[in-house]
């Protein structure tokens, strides 16, 4: 998941240890220059620049790369930190062995996919934890404030923004910085507004590991979690999902190795709020003023309008219900008609 603060960490690891190495890069945002005109060249002959501290190294291939990276740091202690890692072929390329390095080297990795090290052969892998509370509020207060704490006039409302953020560094940083300066009522308007729509710099980050899911059903199988299975057994979820040919075996252990998805120790489904946010307005921002042309519906009053007006379309894949035990609603089949794509109907009540 984006924003818990891995390329911070490694960064950290590599100004304070970096200069027991014969030699040391860090090569920030793999994904990105990887995909760039020659990108994988370029990173290929950033790492030799870096180390060997020579004139740049022309790298006409990916193999003839290989070949020169195994020949001039086989016998080199280094550091190496590969920043934003998504494919086994980038490794590849750029730390394919560990006979590739002299002794004592150490290579540092910072991925969404927890896969791609598997696939490698990393010797150790660390999941980031979120921050607890007291960290949360110095990193937000840092920003907000220019303090380690709040003032005293904000010190309620910043933990409601601090709860909003569950921990997730990123949030923190960007909504105290947003946030700095203003009065307590513009506070209090932004806080209303993030409980609607996530902050726009946020959203961004944490979308790109839902682009970056290559599978349709898979992004399929995170929005319909985001929507209505939060917090329903792994297995009764697979089973559903499954009915809608969505091949959920497979798919829920992909979003778990992203880290969009969590299973508890009791098999349930969990997911960061900010991450369930984010998937939320993937389908809001689509169609942010008709909602019958959102292709699903997790408000109760969202739901209750379209059947009440029978306006449903056939973008409409899932809505979620809420019936009251009292003053039973009724509604006519017609509501449905139009919903040809219609596939989960959750109700509750």
């Amino acid at each position: 998941m984006g924003g818990v603060g891995k390329t911070t960490i490694a960064k950290a690891i590599y100004n304070k240890i970096g200069h027991k190495f014969e030699g040391r890069s860090f090569l920030a945002n793999i994904r990105e220059v990887w995909e760039e005109n020659a990108g994988q060249a370029k990173l290929q002959e950033q790492l030799l620049s870096d180390i060997c501290k020579e004139m740049k190294t022309k790298v006409p291939s990916i193999e003839y790369g290989i070949m020169t990276l195994k020949d001039r740091l086989c016998h080199k202690k280094v550091l190496i930190i590969l920043d934003d890692a998504n494919t086994l072929k980038q490794l590849n390329a750029l730390c394919g062995s560990h006979k590739w390095f002299g002794s004592g080297s150490r290579i540092v990795i910072t991925t969404r996919d927890i896969n791609i090290l598997r696939g490698i052969g990393v010797n150790q892998v660390y999941e980031m934890q979120h921050m607890d509370e007291s960290e949360a509020i110095e990193l937000f207060s840092w920003h907000a404030f220019k303090q380690a704490s709040p003032t005293k006039d904000f010190a309620e409302i910043s933990i409601n923004v601090v709860e909003y953020s569950r921990g997730l560094p990123l949030a923190l940083e960007v909504l105290g910085s947003y946030l700095f300066d203003r009065e307590v009522t513009e506070w209090k308007s932004v806080i209303e507004k993030l409980k609607r729509i996530p902050n726009d710099q946020v959203q961004k980050k944490l979308k790109i590991s839902y682009d970056l899911l290559s599978d349709d059903t898979v992004k399929e199988i995170f929005l319909d979690i985001a929507c209505f299975f939060i917090g329903m057994d792994r297995n009764d979820v697979t089973l559903i999902l499954n009915g809608c040919g969505l091949f959920a075996g497979i798919g829920l252990s992909i979003l778990v190795e992203r880290c969009l998805v969590i299973v508890d120790h009791k098999n349930i489904l969990r997911m960061h709020d900010l991450v369930r946010d984010m998937g939320r307005e993937i389908i809001r921002e689509k169609s942010p003023e008709e909602l019958e042309e959102r292709c699903r519906l997790w408000c109760h009053e969202d739901a209750l309008h379209i059947l009440s007006e029978q306006t449903g379309t056939k973008a409409i894949k899932g809505l979620a219900l809420k019936l009251p035990r009292t003053n039973a609603k009724c509604f006519s089949s017609k509501a449905f008609k139009k919903m040809e794509k219609l596939r989960l109907l959750q109700l509750a009540g």
